[in-house]
């Protein structure tokens, strides 16, 4: 492990967790990179002027079917404005078929301070509701925003009430792609009308979170916690870059805490036999990578550097803007593989990769689960959840447990014995599959 961080910014550590050890013969080598970031900036000072963010507030007729929804969103917006940093950039968005500047108007962005805070919470009284819902118009304003602003953060925050039905999906897709890497985008589903798979698709492809918040209520609670989530971020733009040795393929790379997000699909190369992974903006935290390669089959003795995991800036801390010269290398870790003819070694796996791998599985069955029940096939549904029950109970995951438990009746969660229950109300299911991804961080021993 090696840590090239300045001090004045924050320190970030990679650990990797591995068996190294393979079999004679055996190829792929799994680890889990551990990335923290702690210390510098972040404790000491505010983001200010480092930060831009743009709230995107559903205004389609919808949003008044229960009128609290709309006023809700009003609240939450004017609460999310309050927790705004002096010197943050931002704007707000009304969303309906077509993308209106709410504040501060003319293809501006706000600086936030006392004056502005109450202007902008002055124009959120007048949100109205009314029209059609496209999601990706309201992001290719939000994106035309950001884009003159020179901060390192550049966020967004969507918020909607339902399904993206005045525009094709695949104009969505190419908007999402477009703005992939511009900005990060949190998104929340109000209610029970919307499409998880659109909302967590938005998310997933910007790097931020997906949540349901299925009672109006509690919307001022999520995004002001989400805005001061914003307001600790310091360090835009980080990668993961993957170097490996001539003979090895990269098989994928995951996030897989705090949530399973695949990125092996991202990967943009970064000279002869290297790849950069986008991770997003950074606080102080801790986030886990599952890597799988694979190696040239070696023979008993052998050893090999398999893959070597650096996190890079694309432009030096402090330089003022998120392109520029050469990457700053902020730490990196070694992945390792080692040829034995000793069985025990070979065949251990490392606690790490066992438990993340069957988080990113509880994922997945829990998707699988929920499909195979909304088709009508309850033997496909009933051994997907039960699986998900099963993993879950072994991980100590318990949020989710508690949620697979008001989709099904557990008999027997150690076996994976459920039922499923007759009647499901909506916002349980799809608060289940909205927040599938979220994993629990490994047992310390």
């Amino acid at each position: 492990m090696a840590n090239f961080a300045k001090p004045s910014a924050p320190r970030f550590t990679v650990e990797v967790h591995q068996n190294a050890f393979l079999p004679e013969g055996g190829r792929d080598v799994h680890a889990i990179v551990t990335v923290t970031s702690t210390g510098g900036a972040t404790a000491t000072r505010s983001v200010g002027r480092d930060a831009a963010v743009v709230i995107m507030v559903d205004c389609s007729g919808s949003m008044e079917y229960p009128p609290d929804k709309m006023r809700g969103a009003r609240e939450a917006t004017a609460a999310a404005v309050d927790t705004l940093r002096d010197g943050t950039s931002f704007a707000v968005i009304a969303g309906t078929h077509v993308a209106r500047e709410v504040y501060p108007g003319q293809g501006r962005l706000a600086v936030a301070g006392p004056e502005t805070r109450a202007q902008a919470k002055e124009a959120l009284r007048g949100l109205r509701s009314g029209g059609g819902t496209a999601i990706g118009t309201w992001l290719r304003l939000a994106d035309g925003l950001l884009r003159r602003s020179p901060a390192a953060i550049r966020h967004g925050v969507l918020l909607t009430d339902g399904r993206n039905e005045h525009e094709d999906p695949a104009v969505l897709r190419a908007t999402l792609d477009a703005c992939a890497g511009r900005f990060t985008c949190d998104a929340r589903g109000v209610g029970t009308d919307w499409e998880v798979k659109e909302v967590t698709g938005v998310a997933s492809a910007l790097l931020g979170s997906a949540d349901i918040v299925a009672d109006p209520a509690h919307l001022t609670e999520d995004f002001t916690r989400m805005m001061e989530n914003v307001m600790g971020k310091e360090v835009a733009d980080v990668s993961l870059r993957l170097w490996t040795p001539v003979g090895v393929e990269i098989q994928y790379v995951k996030q897989v805490a705090p949530t399973v997000q695949d990125l092996t699909g991202r990967r943009t190369a970064a000279g002869p036999r290297a790849g950069d992974y986008p991770t997003g903006s950074w606080g102080d935290e801790s986030r886990e990578y599952h890597v799988c390669v694979r190696v040239p089959g070696g023979a008993v003795g052998q050893e090999m550097l398999a893959a070597r995991a650096t996190l890079v800036l694309p432009d030096p801390v402090g330089a003022g803007g998120p392109a520029g010269g050469p990457p700053d290398p902020l730490s990196q870790g070694l992945v390792r593989a080692v040829w034995t003819d000793d069985p025990a070694a070979s065949t251990s796996i490392s606690p790490q990769v066992a438990h993340y791998t069957g988080q990113a599985e509880l994922a997945q069955a829990i998707q699988q689960g929920l499909e195979a029940r909304k088709l009508g096939d309850v033997d496909g549904a009933t051994a997907r959840l039960g699986r998900a029950v099963q993993l879950a109970s072994a991980s100590g995951n318990a949020d989710t447990a508690r949620l697979l438990a008001k989709v099904v009746d557990v008999v027997d969660a150690a076996a994976g014995t459920v039922r499923l229950k007759a009647k499901v109300a909506d916002a349980d299911e799809m608060t289940l599959e909205t927040r599938s991804t979220q994993t629990v961080r490994v047992k310390k021993t």
